[in-house]
């Protein structure tokens, strides 16, 4: 797969998700599927979304022992996803188990990419909720790397991150990045944040888009501009 844009469906219910993908008539974005609407409507909500032709960045997380983190991903390997993800805080071993677990008999499987650490994070917290005293770029780069020698497909990081992790992990290593705003927009609650054509110079290969998309007075136009600033 090549550079593209994921639009982040956090919808709490089908028929919110499903009205809003009902306006693209033409282009399928890829959508990311998170928590909130995967626990709401369960597996059924991907296999309905994937039957309408839509690529799925399936965005659960999943941080816990290696076995259970294996046989989970073996379930969600059945739901023909294109990516999903773990959190690299559970260690290079549950990393490997994930990816054993996700792969099927016939060797394919979705892309698998770590959460380093999450962008609510910061240094002070970091290191007094979490007693971990590095720098927090030293952090995300070393769990970067771990994902990489585990035999992950790459990382989600900020846009500003992005040259770094694949002058660390290499040019093919994938980088998804949210925290991506147009020019002319509001911010939101995003501290560090970087326009489509920014992230694409930088070299983010996925960038994800919320509110910008879902939130605009036209959903569509808005998805063709990120298109067209991004991938294009």
């Amino acid at each position: 797969m090549g550079r593209d844009v994921i639009v982040a469906c956090d919808f709490s219910s089908k028929e919110e998700v499903l009205s809003f993908l009902d306006k693209f008539q033409g282009r399928k974005p890829f959508v990311k599927i998170g928590m909130e609407l995967f626990y709401a409507e369960g597996p059924q909500i991907v296999k309905e979304i994937k039957a309408r032709g839509h690529k799925i960045f399936l965005d659960l997380k999943l941080h816990d022992i290696p076995n259970t983190v294996k046989k989970s991903m073996n379930v969600l390997s059945n739901l023909d996803v294109d990516i999903t993800n773990l959190h690299a805080g559970g260690t290079k071993r549950m990393m490997e188990a994930a990816l054993e677990g996700l792969t099927r008999e016939d060797g394919t499987r979705p892309l698998l990419i770590a959460v380093t650490q999450l962008t609510s994070t910061d240094q002070e917290s970091m290191e007094n909720d979490l007693l971990i005293k590095e720098p927090i770029d030293k952090v995300v780069m070393h769990y970067a790397k771990n994902a990489a020698d585990a035999g992950l497909d790459g990382v989600v990081c900020s846009p500003l991150e992005a040259g770094k992790v694949h002058d660390t992990c290499g040019k093919d290593f994938l980088t998804i990045t949210p925290g991506v705003r147009f020019a002319d927009g509001d911010i939101g609650d995003q501290k560090r944040v970087m326009t489509p054509a920014e992230a694409k110079k930088i070299g983010s290969d996925y960038i994800v888009v919320g509110r910008p998309i879902t939130a605009a007075a036209d959903p569509v136009a808005a998805y063709e501009r990120c298109i067209a600033e991004f991938v294009d």
